[in-house]
């Protein structure tokens, strides 16, 4: 627990025994310990230069455990202050690291990493330094967490990692941490991106010594990035189910998710929608959000956008419910409704000079 102010266990082992015992000869603190004499004689040197004992004045080969609320604390304001050095100093590296990087080199776009211990550093730090989002394609099963909480991570498995009972652990792990995971067939390739900025990608094959591209802001990255979007796209969420199961969400939206988003596409808002279906508005909200998912899209315009790229509806022209159009004819705005954001409608989700249809057919 005190190898933060730089005690290793033998020494932190020495420090407890003499606050226990006040104060020890030695000898006595090594039979306590039982370690040799000369090495428990180390130990009392090295917690002598961090102030945590010192010999006694009145009785020569005899050691006093300094208080360890004034010792400690003392150690832990130097900690503390460093830490905010090397905080300082890292903030200054990185502002000079943009600078020198605003126009790079060609040669510093790509970095290759050789070896196994070298590419696993390389990607920890990788995920170490990301602030906002992690994106990986994964062949084999998840990876642990490296990045800290506030990272939000998106990753796509293939479909065997859940066959294999490691896997699925990491899986359940994962997805219990409100992680976002996909599964597909097969993945293209392994890939990590962090921040959108910064991309890692395997060099060779699994039967040679493993070796990794690292990509800096480029075309190059951006074409990793419309990758990995691609098949984002194409996979299917990953869901906790009850006693902790891992399932696959359903393939496609089912026929009350189609008359929810036929509605929304007419220019209903979600409270009219509600009214209509005779649903509660959160359950049309939660609909909503889950058909967003299936779709893989984080706003409504491009829901509207999928639904007709996956055949969801049609381009057929389309009319509002009845009870809707009397209200518009009574001179009365529709319910919005509590929901957050603008509904779908015609205008944001249909292509010029198409009006989609309220059935979905």
């Amino acid at each position: 627990m005190l190898g933060a102010i730089g005690l290793d266990e033998g020494q932190e082992s020495a420090y407890r025994a003499l606050v226990a015992m006040g104060a020890a000869e030695v000898p006595d603190l090594a039979h306590r310990l039982t370690l040799p004499v000369p090495q428990t004689e180390r130990a009392l040197r090295h917690l002598e230069r961090h102030g945590l004992a010192a010999q006694s004045s009145a009785r020569p080969g005899r050691w006093v455990a300094a208080p360890p609320g004034v010792a400690l604390g003392a150690l832990l304001t130097q900690q503390r202050h460093e830490l905010e050095q090397a905080e300082l100093a890292a903030s200054l590296l990185a502002e000079e690291y943009r600078a020198e990087a605003a126009e790079p080199a060609v040669h510093d776009l790509l970095e290759v990493v050789t070896g196994a211990s070298a590419v696993a550093h390389r990607f920890a730090q990788l995920q170490l330094g990301a602030a906002e989002e992690v994106c990986a394609l994964v062949t084999g099963r998840p990876q642990d967490r490296v990045a800290g909480s506030g990272v939000g991570y998106r990753v796509v498995v293939e479909r065997d990692v859940l066959t294999d009972p490691d896997g699925l652990r990491q899986a359940q792990g994962a997805l219990g941490r409100g992680e976002l995971l996909r599964v597909v067939p097969r993945v293209p390739t392994k890939l990590v991106i962090a921040d959108r900025s910064l991309a890692m990608v395997p060099l060779t094959g699994r039967n040679a010594e493993p070796a990794a591209l690292v990509v800096h802001a480029s075309g190059l990255l951006d074409s990793l990035l419309g990758l990995f979007e691609a098949v984002w796209r194409e996979a299917l969420p990953l869901r906790l189910g009850a006693g902790g199961a891992v399932g696959e969400a359903g393939a496609g939206p089912d026929e009350t998710d189609l008359e929810v988003l036929s509605l929304l596409l007419a220019g209903m808002t979600d409270a009219s929608v509600a009214k209509h279906l005779d649903l509660g508005l959160r359950t049309v909200q939660r609909r909503v959000k889950h058909l967003m998912e299936l779709a893989g899209v984080t706003t409504r315009l491009q829901l509207g956008w999928q639904a007709y790229e996956r055949g969801w509806v049609s381009r057929g022209p389309a009319t509002a419910p009845a009870d809707r159009g009397r209200g518009a004819a009574a001179g009365h705005a529709p319910d919005r409704g509590p929901a957050p954001g603008p509904s779908l409608g015609p205008d944001q989700a249909a292509k010029p000079g198409r009006t989609p249809s309220p059935s979905g057919d």
